[in-house]
């Protein structure tokens, strides 16, 4: 099929096989062979501009629904709201969606002390693991260091940070909140020291089970300032595929972009190009026909048998100009200077910092305009 139409598409190749040296030289180059070539060239320009532009908006693409409206909404609106578009996106990977055909259930394994990995029931694809580092302040009021007070319940460590008269109604907080805030960071550190955080990871089991490792084993010798823990529950997130559709559940509920290969794209036709783009699919195409009629006469090393003699082809040149004109065609599309890298966000933002910088410096040379004042 043709890329196209005629009878622009009939000029633009004769344009090329001129530029190849035609018709005084043959070019040993189909129509066919031709569509094809151009084909790639706009594929390959697709791919660069298309990754520009993923790598540009990153952050409002990130976890975005793959509905053609949000995306719309995405590359026309430049949005750093990240952590309200992943809590939305967890929100939804976790079960809290509002409809959908897969029920997300909720289960747990108890903890036994000095015990790493803990089994899971076939039929079960987990989702998410509630398997973290307990909140400093948690361990600032129960763990380690907690609060020094007096009245009901003096003392150091527990509860015992609150003063009182009379009933628990009047109860207060005796130390400041500055006091608080240095006692959370002394935790964090400690914690840093002695404990670490908590991580998993899951593997399978014969028969489809699972297995559930915990880091840091819970109770152990490297589990300091965590050892309330080992008493607790381990909750976890999944969708349930005991009857035998595991396929069909992971492919209903791919609505999150998580890769940058996730983000659908239209194909690019020549006739959707701009002019610029237009000038530079040319020249890739071009440089795409050197190479191929450099492989075409490169057959047999370029030799050929004639009833006049042998000939040699040469084949090398071409060869060579296709893959140079190709890198500086790419250098100057995505190099350290080229032009998608000139438009990239950062990149604008520093020429309109230096425009704003300059522009000051310029207004602190200029004199001041006089005051005329009529009494």
């Amino acid at each position: 099929m043709a890329i196209i139409n005629e009878p622009e598409r009939s000029q633009f190749y004769q344009k090329v096989r001129h530029l190849l040296g035609a018709p005084l030289r043959s070019v040993e180059l189909e129509d066919e062979m031709m569509d094809t070539l151009l084909e790639y060239s706009i594929d390959d320009y697709s791919q660069y501009v298309q990754d520009w532009l993923i790598e540009s908006q990153w952050t409002s693409l990130y976890n975005l629904n793959l509905d053609t409206q949000s995306l719309s909404r995405a590359f026309i609106t430049k949005s750093l709201d990240f952590e309200t578009r992943y809590t939305y996106a967890y929100s939804k990977i976790v079960g809290l969606q509002a409809g959908g055909d897969w029920e997300i259930k909720k289960d747990y394994v108890q903890l036994v002390p000095n015990q790493q990995i803990y089994e899971i029931p076939a039929g079960r694809e987990i989702n998410e693991v509630l398997w973290f580092t307990p909140s400093t302040l948690n361990n600032l009021m129960f763990g380690l260091g907690g609060f020094a007070g007096v009245g009901n319940g003096t003392g150091l460590g527990g509860g015992g940070g609150l003063a009182q008269i009379g009933n628990m109604a009047g109860s207060y907080y005796l130390t400041p909140v500055f006091d608080t805030l240095l006692r959370m960071q002394e935790v964090n550190i400690q914690r840093r020291i002695f404990a670490g955080d908590l991580t998993y990871y899951i593997t399978a089991l014969p028969g489809g089970k699972k297995a559930l490792h915990l880091l840091n084993t819970p109770g152990g010798k490297f589990d300091f300032g965590n050892a309330e823990l080992a008493k607790g529950q381990v909750w976890y997130w999944y969708y349930d595929t005991s009857q035998g559709d595991r396929d069909k559940c992971l492919a209903d509920n791919p609505d999150i972009i998580l890769l940058p290969s996730d983000v659908p794209f239209n194909k690019m036709s020549w006739e959707k190009l701009n002019n610029p783009a237009q000038v530079w699919v040319r020249k890739w195409f071009v440089a795409y026909c050197k190479e191929t009629l450099a492989r075409v006469r490169g057959k047999f090393s370029g030799n050929l048998k004639t009833p006049d003699g042998d000939l040699t082809m040469d084949y090398t040149t071409m060869a060579t100009e296709g893959k140079d004109e190709k890198a500086k065609l790419l250098e100057e599309l995505t190099g350290a200077e080229g032009r998608l890298t000139r438009l990239r966000p950062e990149k604008v933002m520093e020429r309109e910092a230096l425009l704003a910088e300059n522009l000051n410096k310029q207004l602190k040379f200029r004199a001041m305009p006089r005051q005329i004042y009529v009494i």
